[in-house]
């Protein structure tokens, strides 16, 4: 176990955000716009300069609940290409296990509505086209391999913890 520790601990992580890095997000919502259930979510970009990074962005978000004896339900879907801005060379950042980024994403949103009275709540938050900003960090434990908190507005969910990768 002592071994394990100090070969992860002397494991160098170079991590900040270059030309031609493939960035993965997989992660879950702390909080939801829906009032109810949890957000699940992915995003792929690729780094087309060494600042600026571009891809496509999914979310997930389905909720039953009950109301006396009656049942109610949505599911969310969401589609879009997102692009984001590196923030670590402008703010001069030295920590090479850190990106630090923000951007914008515009894509599909697809909500369906289910009750027992036939009922719909299209005219609350329908299908439709979105736009939505997101601001983020990642902290690498290893090369390729570390967490991420992203916040943001237009999507299924305002704030979200997962698992980062980098190739």
């Amino acid at each position: 176990m002592v071994v394990g520790l100090v070969s992860v601990s002397s494991y160098q992580a170079s991590a900040q955000f270059a030309k031609g890095d493939n960035l993965v997000n997989l992660g879950i919502g702390v909080n939801s716009y829906y009032n109810g259930g949890i957000p699940i979510g992915a995003s792929y970009e690729y780094g087309i300069t060494e600042d600026i990074s571009v891809g496509v962005g999914v979310d997930y978000l389905s909720y039953r609940y009950n109301y006396g004896a009656s049942r109610y339900g949505f599911n969310i879907f969401y589609l879009g290409a997102r692009g984001s801005y590196h923030f670590n060379r402008l703010f001069n950042l030295n920590v090479e296990e850190l990106d630090i980024y923000g951007g914008a994403q515009l894509g599909y949103r697809s909500f369906t509505w289910k009750d027992d009275f036939g009922g719909s709540a299209g005219d609350t938050y329908g299908s439709g086209v979105f736009f939505g900003i997101h601001a983020g960090a990642r902290y690498y434990f290893k090369p390729g391999l570390g967490a991420f908190l992203e916040l943001g507005a237009g999507g299924s969910g305002n704030a979200r913890l997962g698992v980062a990768f980098k190739f």
